[in-house]
């Protein structure tokens, strides 16, 4: 199996390859959440790189909801204005004869204070985490759940209309959907919460809607946690009956990933607490790729294709997951942000690409012994975060990278970006 053959999808959709452009968060919608230029020049950069499939970062169907200031969002039902930007947009992001998917979220007891300091989510359960930046949510109605569902279902149609040649549902990282599915944040006691039938009814319902609106040869993935990594919460087992069930229903890949915001695996950063093992089995492979293990796992029982993201850096890791099975779609994030041609330079030949993140320090070499305490040490992973969105922003403003810029200056540079935005957002709705 090669990283250039191509895969037909259960709707009939074919990817030209195996390489995707995962989603990253953009930060460079409008204050209004319409798509700008400066995403336009960004995805036509990344569609030049070569890779068969690309996933936009969180667009959500909720404006109070926002995983991040800038992030591209429904506001009710768009507009004409909103509509053309969507389809310059895609229609940039698919001119190398790429696939688009729009990855469609809501935040839920993720969204930040700032943006809104009473959060919806399915229970009023707090994040555990310090600094004040969550505010404490409030549990949704039954009609508000249904309305939501209905919300996920129109932002797909409307992504359709716009031109994007697929949808990714975000059922992870601890947004609404995978709040939901934990049992830590998901205490409800009625026909949403308790069992796993239960907790799992919300993203079953969007899938049916989904489904519904976009017809049959429209391709529909969901992001999935393999497992939350928390003691009590979305566990392997859960994750693997789930996929059945999306393989059930129809949904075309499955995207396996990890963590939430209270235990980043997805970034590869230690939580705030003991990370909880899973019941799977390891493999040298795993230690590049940080959920292969687990996507090996589902493959033996489920037929679905699955892509995996997290880690990939060599040719070699990438093309035995697709032997092994431990994927059928690879996946790529933050080396895209420092080099968009990377999946035409794999296509091609070259055996490594770069990861810069182990270069990348928030403290200088006189503080390094604080990176001893664990809280020190995650705050350093989430400021060099702030770089590659640094990075992205560059590329969309510019068409470059700056690979000169310090973490530093990335954290000032976003945070100052997001104040700003947040305040115009604020004039642009009132």
């Amino acid at each position: 199996m090669k990283l250039s053959n191509t895969l037909t999808l259960p709707c009939g959709a074919v990817l030209n390859n195996r390489i995707a452009k995962a989603a990253m968060t953009e930060g460079l919608a409008d204050p209004l959440g319409r798509p700008t230029p400066e995403l336009q020049r960004l995805y036509a950069i990344w569609s030049d790189g070569g890779a068969g499939l690309h996933i936009s970062g969180n667009i959500h169907i909720d404006a109070d909801h926002l995983e991040r200031p800038g992030n591209v969002f429904f506001d009710g039902h768009p507009d004409a204005e909103m509509m053309a930007a969507l389809q310059f947009w895609t229609k940039a992001a698919t001119r190398n004869g790429n696939h688009f998917w729009a990855q469609i979220s809501h935040a839920g007891r993720q969204t930040m204070r700032a943006i809104n300091p009473r959060p919806k989510a399915p229970s009023a359960v707090k994040l555990g985490l310090p600094g004040g930046q969550f505010g404490t949510p409030v549990a949704l109605t039954e009609d508000e759940i249904l309305n939501l569902i209905g919300r996920f279902g129109q932002a797909a149609l409307h992504c359709k209309n716009g031109g994007f040649t697929g949808v990714q549902i975000h059922a992870a990282h601890g947004y609404l959907i995978s709040q939901f599915l934990s049992p830590r944040s998901n205490q409800r006691t009625d026909r949403w919460g308790g069992s796993l039938v239960n907790r799992a009814r919300f993203l079953m319902f969007t899938i049916n809607t989904v489904r519904t609106l976009v017809g049959p040869e429209f391709p529909i993935s969901v992001k999935l946690n393999s497992a939350d990594f928390q003691r009590g919460g979305f566990a392997f087992e859960d994750s693997l009956q789930v996929a059945r069930w999306l393989q059930d229903a129809g949904v075309d890949l499955i995207e396996i990933s990890g963590g939430t915001y209270e235990q980043p695996k997805l970034l590869g950063l230690e939580g705030m607490e003991e990370e909880e093992a899973q019941n799977v089995a390891d493999t040298t492979l795993s230690r590049e790729a940080y959920f292969v293990d687990f996507a090996q796992a589902m493959k033996a029982e489920l037929k679905i294709p699955l892509m995996v993201t997290g880690g990939f850096r060599s040719a070699s890791a990438m093309e035995q997951a697709l032997r092994n099975g431990g994927a059928d779609v690879i996946g790529l994030a933050r080396p895209l942000c420092v080099m968009p041609e990377a999946p035409k330079r794999l296509l091609g030949g070259m055996a490594m690409l770069p990861k810069v993140e182990n270069q990348l320090k928030l403290l200088p070499e006189w503080l390094s012994s604080l990176r001893k305490i664990k809280m020190v040490r995650s705050v350093e992973g989430f400021a060099t975060q702030y770089w590659f969105y640094s990075q992205i922003y560059a590329l969309g403003r510019t068409g470059r990278t700056a690979p000169d810029m310090t973490v530093f200056a990335a954290l000032r540079e976003v945070e100052s970006y997001q104040k700003d935005w947040l305040k115009a957002s604020r004039t642009a709705r009132a």
